[in-house]
């Protein structure tokens, strides 16, 4: 028995030894440092100051959108006319005896 547990211990430390360049678990991690890049990043290809809006135009940042103002016509229709008691309509709007 305690030959296994040398065994064991042995292969144990053997393992942790060879382990350090696993990236689970860290224990010292040195801080990544941030670098600002070279190129200025402009959204969308517009340039400073400017973004686009869904149409694809460029305009200008703080535009308030308004989708455009779409006013449907009223729907007319003409007054049927009609016909006394005994008749009825007939074509082209004539009141004609039943």
């Amino acid at each position: 028995m305690p030959r296994k547990l040398a065994l064991i211990l042995a292969c144990s430390v053997l393992v942790w030894s060879f382990s350090f360049n696993v990236q689970a678990l860290p224990i010292l991690s040195v801080p990544a440092q941030t670098v600002a890049p070279d190129i200025t990043l402009v959204r969308d290809w517009c340039g400073w100051g400017f973004h686009r809006d869904p149409y694809g135009r460029c305009i200008r940042n703080g535009t308030v959108y308004a989708p455009p103002v779409v006013v449907v016509p009223p729907v007319v229709v003409a007054p049927r006319a009609r016909c006394p008691y005994g008749y009825y309509l007939g074509p082209y709007g004539r009141c004609l005896p039943i």
